[in-house]
């Protein structure tokens, strides 16, 4: 919590002050009731005390007080909100490596099952796309408020040679700003979400593509697919097909997105999981001087009913 005007928060000197000066007088009038009367007569005068009730009100308003003084210097907290518009272009890797079945029972098959999921959970009034790369990157379905599209296409995907990553990237780019005509000269908050199990081996390197997605402030999330074990059978070859960690990682942080590691069933759909709700939600700050303000208010009602209930009289 912050605090837009924390001058205001030295009247808590004031509350602490009180606090002291209730104390003292409370002890003081133990005192002289003990001074002026025997504790038999006292027993006869009064035999039942309050007890904690007497000093319920008191502090009540003291803390009253206290909230009250908090609501002065307008509290500030983050809270996380709903994006209202934001794009997200879901970037899959459909080169021939995905056929492995080291994840079962293949890679590819899981994958598109994972990003769909993914797709159906996304907010209703976020703009969704797909983006398919292997030698060249292809947009699938444009982003747009229909998700149904988004996942028939992901059902549709089917593979083919090489993985071009950085050619994924621009590919997703250009989808963002084609959006609408406010697009192409202001972009709305968007995120790529690419998956791949293998390194860059065809079209433009990362490196470019990682500096246009940064100077057009869209982060990239990238997902390493698959075990490191992973082979495919090819004219009678098994072809090991490790997924390139450290490139997809080095494309996440270069364009300020996440990086996950996946290499089963449960820990892609963990990684889309996790994507959706840091890319469906924003943190922003918000004051709340008139819930704190609220609060005091009914820290003193308690005090005067609980004052008047007990004892006839406010504090």
């Amino acid at each position: 919590m912050r605090f837009e005007q924390p001058l205001w928060l030295w009247l808590l000197l004031v509350a602490a002050a009180l606090v002291v000066a209730y104390v003292i007088a409370q002890r003081r009038r133990s005192q002289y009731a003990v001074r002026f009367a025997t504790l038999p007569m006292l027993d006869k005068v009064a035999p039942k005390r309050p007890g904690w009730r007497r000093h319920a009100p008191a502090f009540a308003f003291l803390a009253a007080i206290v909230v009250l003084t908090i609501a002065i210097a307008r509290p500030v907290t983050d809270v996380r909100v709903p994006r209202e518009r934001a794009t997200v272009v879901v970037a899959m890797d459909i080169s021939n490596s995905m056929a492995a079945t080291d994840v079962a029972p293949d890679r590819f098959s899981v994958a598109k099952e994972a990003a769909t999921q993914f797709v159906r959970e996304l907010p209703e009034q976020f703009n969704v796309g797909l983006v398919s790369f292997a030698r060249t990157a292809t947009v699938v379905a444009p982003p747009s408020t229909n998700h149904q599209a988004t996942v028939d296409a992901i059902e549709q995907l089917t593979l083919t040679d090489s993985t071009a990553i950085g050619e994924a990237v621009l590919t997703s780019l250009q989808a963002v700003r084609s959006l609408d005509s406010q697009a192409a000269e202001d972009l709305p908050p968007a995120r790529i979400v690419l998956l791949s199990d293998g390194g860059n081996t065809a079209g433009r390197p990362i490196d470019e593509a990682a500096q246009e997605a940064t100077q057009a402030g869209v982060p990239v999330s990238t997902i390493a697919y698959g075990t490191p074990e992973g082979t495919i059978d090819l004219e009678g070859r098994s072809i090991p097909v490790p997924a390139d960690a450290e490139s997809l990682q080095g494309l996440a942080e270069a364009t300020s997105g996440s990086f996950y590691a996946a290499e089963s069933d449960e820990e892609l759909r963990d990684v889309y999981s996790d994507l959706q709700s840091s890319i469906g939600w924003t943190t922003e700050p918000r004051e709340i001087t008139n819930l704190v303000a609220g609060i005091a208010l009914a820290a003193a009602l308690l005090a005067g009913l609980a004052s008047l209930l007990w004892f006839s009289r406010l504090p």
